[in-house]
């Protein structure tokens, strides 16, 4: 006769728990990385800073895939961590829906427009 503690949980959600908290971890540290990147060359210029400058950190062809790279990034970091979010707290699934589209539709804007500064398209 085997005893029955409590009922079994019926586990549900879209399971992206390992790979969400992955996918955050390794885009902040891309991110921090690349601060460092970027202050290790403002620090180590010759003279103030200014516009010429700071264009010529970012001229050099490493350097704007290097910040797309980063800034795909960040836009990942930003979507996984505002869809959980929407997730947890909006409970009406069309107004969710709508949130998490402009969140979308916005943070590809966004990498769209920085791929034009980047390379002045």
């Amino acid at each position: 006769m085997s005893v029955n503690y409590g009922s079994r949980r019926t586990v549900v959600g879209a399971h992206y728990g390992l790979r969400d908290w992955l996918s955050q971890r390794v885009t902040a540290v891309l991110m921090a990385l690349f601060t460092l990147v970027v202050l290790a060359q403002v620090i180590f210029s010759r003279g103030p800073i200014g516009y010429d400058q700071w264009a010529g950190i970012f001229a050099s062809q490493w350097m704007k895939v290097l910040t797309f790279c980063v800034i795909i990034s960040l836009a990942w970091h930003v979507w996984v961590g505002v869809r959980d979010v929407l997730m947890d707290y909006v409970k009406p699934v069309g107004l969710r829906l709508v949130l998490q589209i402009f969140a979308l539709v916005w943070l590809v804007g966004c990498a769209g427009w920085a791929l034009q500064v980047l390379w002045r398209l």
